[in-house]
């Protein structure tokens, strides 16, 4: 069964644009490594800017494996260059009975 997870980026000053491109290679690449299934996928940006991706794994078991992929671990070296890994509780509108956020096109 998939493990339905909430991700939060929090982009470093200035690297707004260059988190959103990275962004739209996240679920692509853990598609072609076989750990995501092509099931929706949802992305948002909250005020501050951090970037709410909202995706399943296939299972706990490819969460595992994630972290053991050279191609995964590569795209998340990345991702620390230009954001900070934060918990949903951290984000404002997560306060909010129904959090909004500013859809983004992952396309």
């Amino acid at each position: 069964m998939g493990v339905m997870v909430i991700a939060c980026y929090r982009p470093k000053p200035g690297r707004d644009d260059e988190l959103l491109s990275l962004t739209k290679t996240h679920l692509p690449l853990l598609r072609s490594e076989g750990l995501v299934d092509d099931g929706p996928a949802l992305c948002g940006r909250a005020a501050d800017g951090t970037i709410v991706e909202v995706f399943a794994w296939k299972s706990q078991a490819a969460i595992e494996a994630a972290h053991t992929n050279a191609n995964v671990i590569a795209l998340w070296d990345k991702y620390d260059a230009l954001c900070d890994f934060v918990t949903i509780n951290d984000v404002a509108e997560s306060k909010e009975m129904f959090s909004p956020f500013a859809l983004v096109d992952l396309g």
